[in-house]
Protein backbone atom coordinates (compact mmCIF):
# COMPACT_ATOMS: atom_id res chain seq x y z
CA UNK A 1 0.00 0.00 0.00
CA UNK A 2 1.50 3.27 -0.51
CA UNK A 3 -0.14 6.48 1.15
CA UNK A 4 0.89 10.23 -0.25
CA UNK A 5 0.18 13.16 1.74
CA UNK A 6 -0.71 15.87 -0.78
CA UNK A 7 0.80 19.24 0.46
CA UNK A 8 3.14 22.67 0.61
CA UNK A 9 4.18 21.11 3.84
CA UNK A 10 2.02 23.60 6.12
CA UNK A 11 0.70 22.65 9.66
CA UNK A 12 -1.87 20.66 8.22
CA UNK A 13 -0.02 18.31 6.18
CA UNK A 14 2.22 18.21 9.00
CA UNK A 15 -0.87 17.10 10.93
CA UNK A 16 -2.13 15.23 8.43
CA UNK A 17 1.12 13.13 8.17
CA UNK A 18 1.38 12.10 11.66
CA UNK A 19 -2.76 11.13 12.46
CA UNK A 20 -1.58 8.65 8.63
CA UNK A 21 0.82 7.66 10.40
CA UNK A 22 -1.35 7.29 13.66
CA UNK A 23 -4.05 5.17 11.90
CA UNK A 24 -1.75 2.50 10.29
CA UNK A 25 0.15 1.93 13.72
CA UNK A 26 -3.40 1.51 15.50
CA UNK A 27 -4.28 -1.09 12.77
CA UNK A 28 -1.28 -2.71 12.11
CA UNK A 29 -0.79 -1.91 8.76
CA UNK A 30 2.55 -1.67 6.94
CA UNK A 31 2.61 0.91 3.98
CA UNK A 32 4.60 3.26 2.37
CA UNK A 33 4.06 7.33 3.25
CA UNK A 34 5.26 9.75 0.71
CA UNK A 35 5.10 13.07 0.78
CA UNK A 36 3.96 15.47 -2.41
CA UNK A 37 4.59 19.15 -2.13
CA UNK A 38 4.84 19.47 -6.14
CA UNK A 39 1.76 21.89 -7.50
CA UNK A 40 2.00 20.21 -10.71
CA UNK A 41 1.99 16.36 -9.54
CA UNK A 42 -0.93 17.76 -6.59
CA UNK A 43 -2.87 19.25 -10.00
CA UNK A 44 -2.49 15.55 -11.57
CA UNK A 45 -4.57 14.11 -9.03
CA UNK A 46 -7.32 16.82 -9.30
CA UNK A 47 -6.96 18.35 -6.08
CA UNK A 48 -7.38 21.95 -5.29
CA UNK A 49 -7.89 21.93 -1.81
CA UNK A 50 -5.23 20.78 0.55
CA UNK A 51 -3.87 18.88 2.15
CA UNK A 52 -5.33 15.46 0.28
CA UNK A 53 -4.66 11.94 1.36
CA UNK A 54 -4.18 9.62 -1.54
CA UNK A 55 -4.03 6.02 -1.07
CA UNK A 56 -2.99 3.75 -3.59
CA UNK A 57 -3.45 6.58 -6.30
CA UNK A 58 -6.85 7.39 -5.57
CA UNK A 59 -7.94 10.62 -3.53
CA UNK A 60 -9.89 9.78 -0.93
CA UNK A 61 -9.89 12.83 1.27
CA UNK A 62 -8.70 17.04 0.49
CA UNK A 63 -9.12 20.00 1.82
CA UNK A 64 -9.21 18.67 5.55
CA UNK A 65 -7.26 17.04 8.12
CA UNK A 66 -8.60 13.97 9.00
CA UNK A 67 -8.38 12.63 12.13
CA UNK A 68 -6.80 9.11 13.10
CA UNK A 69 -9.96 7.48 13.23
CA UNK A 70 -11.38 8.58 10.51
CA UNK A 71 -8.18 7.79 8.22
CA UNK A 72 -8.88 4.32 10.64
CA UNK A 73 -12.34 3.68 8.81
CA UNK A 74 -11.02 4.64 5.06
CA UNK A 75 -8.11 2.60 5.25
CA UNK A 76 -10.45 -0.51 6.76
CA UNK A 77 -12.64 0.02 3.76
CA UNK A 78 -9.40 0.21 1.11
CA UNK A 79 -8.05 -3.24 2.74
CA UNK A 80 -11.22 -4.87 2.39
Amino acid sequence: MTIKILGSGCKSCVALMENTKEALTALGIDAQIEKVTDFGAIAGYGVMSTPALVIDERVVSFGKVLKSKEIEKILEKVTK
